[in-house]
């Protein structure tokens, strides 16, 4: 079975950095999984004043009301299958804030030919399509142009002026040895809303296979 960003990237794939290519290539059934340690030069929400309405959203384990540099942080990226036997990715990212720690957890599951939608949160209701594509260095860069909620049964497309845009791009550091994120949510009218940047030394491991309980959702989300 491949990974879910092998199988839409195809052909592409191939143009990835080597080290890019390794990192993405988990997939379900592989017996591995992967775990990074670094510092992101900068985390959370720029403006101050947002980070009083984020409690607001309905939505946790994703996007809080802390803003810091230099902050260490790990990463586990889980490949299983989902309850539907939909290959996914699950990912649980600690953030370590000089008041505390804050957990920001998804899983991108592969929800048609070609297609990657990322649930995020601990309940797994906010719902962004993924798009992936390769730079000319072979960096991999991520965009969410469209996001929903799921509220109960409801199903709420954010409308423009409320969605926000997630861009990421990631690549190897070769003179550092490190990977590098930089990734970036922008709201049409405030701008950029939550970033995190920075690097981290990578790892895989052998694993059971079975998602362990901090990083298994409070709930699966089947809708697209």
């Amino acid at each position: 079975m491949e990974s879910v960003y092998r199988s839409v990237l195809g052909a592409d794939f191939g143009r990835l950095q080597p080290q890019l290519q390794e990192y993405f290539s988990a997939a379900p059934g592989g017996g591995m999984y992967g775990e990074g340690t670094g510092v992101f030069e900068t985390a959370g929400c720029p403006r101050a004043w947002l980070r009083l309405l984020l409690g607001l959203i309905p939505v946790s384990n994703a996007f809080f009301p802390d803003y810091g540099t230099q902050i260490p942080f790990t990463i586990r990226n889980y490949p299983h299958l989902d309850p539907w036997n939909r290959p996914a990715l699950t990912a649980v990212r600690t953030f370590h804030f000089p008041g505390g720690s804050r957990v920001f957890e998804d899983t991108t599951v592969l929800t048609g030919p070609g297609s990657l939608t990322d649930y995020l949160g601990r309940k797994r209701n906010l719902a962004t399509d993924l798009m992936l594509a390769v730079t000319k260095q072979g960096h991999l860069r991520m965009d969410s142009p469209r996001s929903r909620l799921f509220l109960g049964p409801l199903r709420v497309p954010l409308p423009a002026f409320a969605a926000a845009d997630a861009q990421v791009e990631q690549w190897h550091d070769d003179a550092t040895g490190t990977f590098r994120i930089t990734t970036r949510v922008i709201q049409r009218q405030a701008g950029t809303v939550f970033v995190y940047d920075g690097s981290f030394h990578y790892a895989t491991r052998t694993w059971d296979g079975l998602l362990p309980a901090d990083a298994l959702p409070a709930r699966w989300e089947r809708r697209l």
